[in-house]
């Protein structure tokens, strides 16, 4: 049985005051939770705020990239070992906006995820499609593509520790959700795929999120899919009220 987790990406949101209360009406509301994972990913600048108030909480905190260095010549970047020194466990790597904002392209994708699995940190690798290619129906032929490229190298060991992210870029933050069923479909492809880059028991045990507008009133249904295991929320989780409905789905 694989462990839900839910986790929530601030993107380029809050201030440190603001992640504060953020995450203090968060921590509240996942209190008491065994049976699920929880996990926030703050701006880099509140980090170490974000951790230190949840420092006997069992919620993960994930930084929304990473490098693939431990220190060096890397303007604007952070190291593994920063966000392991702020108190931080996890990295988003790929996400979307990476790819299509700032082209980061799979082979850098890939040293990232390579970065965080050698410094110790769980990655959650985004893969997704644009509207353009699902429209030409070309979706499992660029998240195949997506998938071998950024997983290149990792062993069946560090898929033991890493997390698989579907997020249609045509459904993020526009509203648009894929339907359960589309989802679902795209999940289960993903985890076939992985039976057959690595083994049938390690695309088991994998954890498969789906990102792509999760809210209250779509997360019941999205979770209750068998290759579903979890959510990668954005906006929605920036309202606590929000976030606490679906890090406490039925």
């Amino acid at each position: 049985m694989r462990r839900p987790l839910l986790a929530g990406n601030w993107k380029m949101h809050t201030t440190v005051l603001d992640a504060y209360l953020l995450v203090a009406e968060i921590g509240k509301c996942s209190a008491g939770l065994k049976d699920r994972d929880v996990l926030l990913a703050p701006p880099y600048i509140a980090l170490h705020a974000v951790s230190s108030v949840l420092h006997d909480s069992d919620i993960i905190v994930a930084s929304q990239n990473v490098c693939w260095e431990e220190n060096g010549a890397f303007t604007g970047e952070i190291s593994p070992t920063m966000v392991k020194a702020v108190g931080g466990t996890a990295a988003i790597i790929g996400h979307s906006e990476r790819r299509q904002i700032f082209h980061e392209d799979d082979e850098m994708i890939n040293k990232r995820l390579r970065g965080a699995l050698k410094f110790g940190l769980m990655p959650i690798l985004c893969i997704g499609e644009t509207l353009e290619e699902r429209e030409g129906e070309n979706t499992f032929a660029i998240l195949e593509g997506q998938l071998r490229k950024g997983l290149a190298g990792a062993s069946s060991e560090d898929m033991g520790r890493t997390v698989i992210a579907y997020e249609p870029v045509w459904a993020i933050g526009t509203g648009k959700t894929a339907t359960k069923e589309q989802a679902q479909e795209v999940h289960a492809f993903i985890r076939k795929l992985l039976a057959e880059i690595f083994e049938k028991d390690i695309a088991d045990s994998v954890r498969i999120l789906y990102g792509g507008s999760v809210k209250p009133d779509n997360v019941d249904e999205l979770m209750a899919q068998p290759d579903i295991d979890g959510a990668l929320v954005g906006g929605a989780a920036l309202d606590a009220e929000s976030f606490c409905r679906i890090i406490n789905f039925t």
